[in-house]
C-alpha cells in the first residue's frame, strides 16, 4: 500500500513539471509580511527567473478604471519608452507625425509641444525618435534651435523616415541611429510643390524673377542651415570639402534624382554623417521598432496627425 502510494505522488509529480513546462511560466510568491501579516504582491517570473513578457505587472493603476482604459495605448507605449530608456541608460522622447495624412508637415506650433517634452529632457543624455515626411524649413530650424537651447547632447532615431526637413532635424544631432526600415532624405526645399533647384534656374529667373529669388534664397536657407549643423555636429573637424560634398548632394539632384529618394544607413555613411546601426534582433531595435508599430497603429486608428511623447509627457493632434 505504501508502495502504490508513493508511485502515485511520483506520478504526480511529473505531471506537475509537464504542465509547469507547457505553461512556462511560474508565480513566485514573496514570504509573508510580518508587519501585516498580508503577502505581498506576486512578481510574474519564467522558470528561469526572467521577468513576464512585455506588457507585464500584478500592480493595478494608479488612476480610474475607466480613465486608464481610454488612456491605455498611451499608457502603454510610455512603458516601452521607459524599457527602452533602461536599456539605453538615456532619456527618449517621441515626435511621431502621421506622414500620409495632409497638415501633418512640421509647422510652427509644433515648436511648443517639442519644448513641452523636452522639459523632461535638459541636462541629460538624450534620444529623440522622429517620424515625418517634412514641412516648413522655418520651423524646423526653430525646433532645432529649441533642441540646441534646451539639450546639447541628444542622438536622433529614426526607425521608419525622417525625410526632407527630417533629415534636416536629423543632421542637428550628434549621432542617427538607424536600422534596416530607416530613411532619411534629400533636403532640397520646394515651393508649391515646385523644386527650388528648377526655380532657380536661368528660364524661370527670366519668366517670373520674383519666384526664382524666393527659390533661391529657400535653397541657400536649407543648405546654409545644414553647414552649420554639421560643422558644429557630427562632421566637426572634417574639412570644408568634405561638408560642401555632403550638402551639395544633400540639396541637390544630381545624386537624388528624386525628393522622396532614400537615404538608407549604407547612403548616410558615405554622405560622412555619423549613423550607429542596429540590425533586426539587436534588443534595442526591436523594441524601437515595435514602438513604431504603436505609434503608427494608434494614429490611424485615432485620426491622430502627430504624437508628442516621452515617459510622462504626452500630446496628440487630432485631425
Amino acid at each position: 500500500m505504501l508502495f502504490v502510494l508513493s508511485k502515485s505522488l511520483s506520478q504526480i509529480s511529473r505531471l506537475c513539471d509537464c504542465l509547469s513546462s507547457v505553461i512556462g511560466m511560474c508565480l513566485i510568491l514573496p514570504p509573508m509580511n510580518e508587519s501585516t501579516n498580508n503577502p505581498t504582491l506576486p512578481i510574474l517570473t519564467t522558470p528561469n527567473g526572467e521577468s513576464g513578457r512585455f506588457p507585464r505587472s500584478f500592480e493595478l493603476p494608479a488612476q480610474s478604471p475607466l480613465f486608464w482604459v481610454e488612456q491605455k495605448d498611451r499608457y502603454l507605449r510610455q512603458l516601452l519608452i521607459r524599457d527602452i530608456e533602461s536599456l539605453t541608460g538615456r532619456k527618449l522622447i517621441v515626435y511621431f507625425a502621421n506622414r500620409f495624412e495632409n497638415d501633418s508637415g512640421i509647422d510652427l506650433r509644433d515648436v511648443a509641444h517639442v519644448a513641452e517634452l523636452m522639459g523632461d529632457a535638459t541636462d541629460c543624455d538624450l534620444d529623440i525618435m522622429i517620424e515625418t515626411g517634412g514641412g516648413v524649413t522655418d520651423a524646423a530650424e526653430s525646433i532645432i534651435s529649441t533642441l540646441n537651447n534646451m539639450n546639447k547632447n541628444y542622438r536622433i532615431i529614426v526607425a521608419n523616415s525622417a525625410k526632407s526637413n527630417g533629415t534636416l532635424i536629423a543632421l542637428s544631432s550628434s549621432c542617427i541611429i538607424m536600422g534596416p526600415t530607416s530613411e532619411l532624405g534629400p533636403i532640397e526645399p520646394s515651393i508649391n510643390n515646385v523644386p527650388c533647384s528648377i526655380l532657380d534656374t536661368p528660364q524661370i529667373a527670366q519668366s517670373n524673377f520674383p519666384l526664382h529669388m524666393i527659390g533661391k534664397h529657400a535653397l541657400r536657407q536649407s543648405a546654409g542651415l545644414a553647414k552649420r549643423l554639421l560643422e558644429t555636429g557630427m562632421m566637426k573637424g572634417r574639412s570644408e570639402q568634405d561638408v560642401s560634398v555632403t550638402i551639395k548632394a544633400l540639396s541637390g539632384r544630381d545624386r537624388f534624382p528624386s525628393h522622396g529618394s532614400v537615404v538608407d544607413y549604407r547612403e548616410a555613411i558615405q554622405l560622412g554623417l555619423n549613423v550607429k546601426y542596429l540590425n533586426h534582433g539587436d534588443p534595442v531595435w526591436d523594441r524601437i521598432w515595435l514602438l513604431y508599430c504603436m505609434y503608427d497603429f494608434d494614429c490611424r486608428k485615432m485620426g491622430y496627425l502627430k504624437v508628442f511623447e516621452g515617459r510622462s509627457r504626452s500630446i496628440a493632434i487630432s485631425k
